[in-house]
């Protein structure tokens, strides 16, 4: 089925669905649509676009603003911030790719 034939209800899982407006993501995380803005100027994420040219957000996209948002409480301005989470999210991707060489290579000293 194409993914525009797929039911709304569907993409409810979905972690990447652009489901919250600007509004809603700002009152969830307690923030405002200033922050928002800046965390997608300094292209942390990129908020999907409605056919009217909203900002849509996803899950994922609320988590990772979420975590920018408690640097910046802590005192951190909002570029390095943006830069941090930037960089923990390459991180925690090298060592997942790290752990999963790991495991194919031991499965192969096995195979011998």
């Amino acid at each position: 089925m194409p993914a525009e034939n797929t039911p709304v209800a569907g993409n409810l899982d979905d972690d990447d669905y652009p489901a919250y407006t600007m509004g809603r993501a700002a009152d969830v995380l307690g923030t405002t649509p200033a922050f928002l803005r800046a965390v997608g100027e300094a292209e942390l994420i990129t908020p999907l676009r409605s056919e009217g040219g909203h900002r849509r957000y996803s899950r994922r996209q609320l988590r990772v603003v979420a975590r920018a948002r408690e640097l910046v409480d802590q005192g951190t301005p909002i570029e390095a911030a943006c830069r941090i989470v930037s960089l923990e999210d390459r991180l925690d991707d090298a060592l997942r790719l790290n752990r999963e060489m790991r495991r194919r290579l031991d499965g192969q000293d096995t195979d011998t």
